[in-house]
């Protein structure tokens, strides 16, 4: 049975982009394999839900399914010619004059004798030299984990009709990146050289984990006497966890960076940085009396203090 993205993702046929957006970030959160850790199950729902965002939220993809299902998704897949082949054969089945011939007529040879309209598919008025050659190239996408596009090596993609792919990503890689995989194309009329298959990359969004071009982002959480009295804790990487100490006195919202932490920059080599953004939180429930106490016997701290004076006046 084919998949349905929709299922996939519990959203109507005719669900907004809205909808469509929250539907995967609720999912994504609770499969995703950082989340869920030795958790097979969860990384194939995280692999299908993904595989869902990524044609639901592109309108070109999408309608492609809605119209030919996930064969309209295959690369290579030409729409125009295949809704005028759906014609012709329609016609066909209508028109008593073929019978039962009508499914051995080579397709070639009739489009080959339309004139103009064959020109549009390449035959030009006549049948194509039978000799071995090149197979055409064909385009198109796959979806990638941020940490797999950050990192770069060998990972394995799917494509719809050639299976599982082994692909090189290479480190740094943006959304949009396009690779090259030779021999992956269409296969070579008359044993001719298959063509090359060239794959757009689409980095999935990571749980935490956000980028500025090469720069890296992350919202940390840390405790109140952390902030005031400054620490060590541990934060995540794209290398693994890391050790950053907090200066004492920060505000929430302080921003920290580790140096060479980020993307890999694709000409230089180099690596960009690991922004930390500090955010403040409060003790668990239950401790509200203890904090309105703390909270009043810190109010004297700020007296004859503004601490928006820098704000001005608002005009």
């Amino acid at each position: 049975m084919e998949k349905d993205p929709y299922s996939a993702l519990g959203v109507a046929r005719d669900a907004s982009q809205d909808e469509i957006r929250k539907a995967y970030r609720k999912l994504a959160r609770k499969h995703h394999p950082d989340v869920n850790p030795n958790d097979p199950k969860a990384a194939e729902r995280f692999k299908e839900i993904s595989w869902a965002n990524d044609i639901l939220s592109d309108e070109s993809k999408r309608k492609l399914f809605d119209e030919f299902g996930a064969r309209g998704l295959e690369a290579g897949f030409d729409p125009e010619q295949a809704r005028a082949y759906k014609h012709w054969q329609e016609g066909t089945r209508r028109s008593p004059s073929y019978g039962e011939f009508a499914s051995e007529i080579d397709l070639e040879d009739l489009l080959g004798g339309l004139g103009g309209f064959g020109e549009r598919f390449g035959f030009a008025g006549r049948r194509a030299p039978r000799g071995p050659r090149k197979g055409a190239d064909a385009q198109g996408e796959a979806p990638v984990d941020f940490l797999d596009a950050v990192r770069g090596g060998k990972v394995t993609l799917e494509f719809e009709g050639k299976g599982a792919l082994q692909v090189t990503i290479p480190a740094g890689a943006e959304d949009g990146t396009r690779i090259r995989l030779a021999g992956q194309g269409a296969p070579g009329p008359g044993g001719g050289a298959p063509g090359d298959l060239y794959v757009t990359l689409r980095v999935r969004p990571h749980p935490f984990f956000t980028r500025d071009g090469d720069d890296i982002h992350v919202e940390v959480p840390a405790t109140i006497p952390e902030l005031l009295r400054g620490g060590s804790i541990e934060v995540p990487t794209p290398d693994g966890a890391a050790t950053v100490k907090i200066p004492p006195r920060s505000a929430n919202g302080r921003r920290l960076r580790l140096r060479g932490k980020g993307a890999t920059k694709r000409k230089s080599k180099e690596r960009g940085d690991l922004y930390v953004t500090l955010a403040a939180v409060l003790p668990r429930e239950g401790a509200d009396d203890a904090l309105d106490r703390i909270a009043e016997e810190m109010e004297p701290l700020y007296a004859g203090a503004n601490v928006r004076e820098h704000l001005g006046r608002a005009r």
